[in-house]
């Protein structure tokens, strides 16, 4: 496959960033939110046909140079029988782990209940425009738990997930090995069917002190990695908010870390070990912004592209509802009409 997203990662030149986006198969495409009037989000993902369409969406629609598998991180609770549904509230669980009397009890992982995913990777590949690479993903075990103990999906500070995390500290232990085990077959799945690049979201990876989330989950981290790179597969990290962490990142852990908006792309390249490529980091809500303002505050990373091979362009998190279309098809032309100097 002749793909500037996988040449990048191979380590070789090119004449431009490759770029893609979190989030990009929904929200912001109109070709989507028309979709989505006809199915719930579970039918969509659910559908091998439509869900490889709406994952493809951004590839037709923007232009960008990659998928991502059209999906969500907590299949990985669903599959080991937590009860989930997606509300227009965000997700929510039956019976959240941390109101439980035993947070362990019925927790039984059930690898078939991912089958459906790769029928779903399997159409993608049958269906995707040649020289199209396709990135799959799960998340991490620090984010997954969390709403898995909280049990909603827009409580953002996760008051009760944190208390029970420094409670349950045993128990903790044992939660993040039953997800770290259940994420690791996925991820394997995903790439026998096809992904060739996976990424690791930990989007809530700032909300515990660096300290203890090196101690109880960066060992899941590196464990999955370590598991995704023997496959031969680039394995990108994105831990949104962990700050000064990220240089505490060691090439043990990927080949890429994504940066978030909160770190300057600039100051992350000179702390962050240089055997580590990196990916990030506009923040989504520029695209809020005029296209004068957006070109404007893009101008910086030209000058870091020039510098930089081994970069990703991509957003410091995802699309965010309500950002105009115009404005990411925009940022996607930019990217690859902009003279990089390279």
């Amino acid at each position: 496959m002749n793909s500037i997203l996988l040449n990048t990662l191979k380590g070789e030149k090119t004449e431009r960033p490759p770029v893609w986006f979190m989030r990009q198969a929904g929200r912001v495409l109109p070709s989507y939110l028309k979709l989505k009037k006809d199915y719930t989000f579970w039918q969509m993902m659910k559908n091998p046909e439509i869900a490889a369409k709406v994952t493809l969406l951004p590839v037709h629609d923007l232009g960008v140079d990659a998928a991502i598998l059209f999906s969500d991180i907590l299949v990985i609770p669903y599959a080991m029988g937590m009860g989930l549904d997606f509300t227009d509230a965000g997700p929510v669980f039956e019976h959240p782990l941390a109101f439980r009397e035993n947070p362990l009890e019925g927790l039984d992982p059930d690898e078939t209940k991912l089958n459906y995913i790769y029928d779903v990777v399997d159409e993608i590949i049958k269906t995707r425009p040649e020289n199209t690479p396709l990135i799959g993903f799960c998340g991490a075990p620090l984010t997954v738990l969390l709403f898995m103990l909280q049990g909603l999906g827009r409580k953002g500070d996760f008051p009760d997930a944190t208390k029970f995390i420094y409670r349950n500290i045993e128990t903790v232990k044992t939660l993040i090995d039953k997800i770290t085990n259940l994420s690791i077959i996925y991820a394997k799945g995903q790439i026998k069917h096809g992904v060739e690049v996976f990424q690791l979201f930990d989007t809530h990876a700032g909300i515990l002190p660096f300290k203890l989330y090196k101690q109880l989950f960066m060992p899941a981290v590196n464990k999955i990695a370590a598991a995704v790179r023997e496959t031969g597969t680039p394995f990108i990290f994105f831990p949104k908010g962990i700050g000064n962490g990220i240089t505490h990142i060691t090439p043990e852990t990927c080949d890429y870390l994504s940066i978030d908006w909160q770190t300057p792309i600039a100051d992350a390249r000179k702390i962050v070990d240089k055997n580590i490529g990196l990916q990030g980091n506009v923040d989504p809500r520029l695209l809020f912004s005029s296209k004068e303002e957006i070109e404007k505050q893009l101008q910086p990373y030209i000058e870091f592209g020039q510098k930089n091979h081994n970069w990703i362009f991509n957003l410091g998190h995802g699309f965010m509802p309500g950002i105009p279309f115009e404005n990411a098809k925009f940022l996607t032309d930019w990217v690859r009409n902009t003279n990089w100097k390279r």
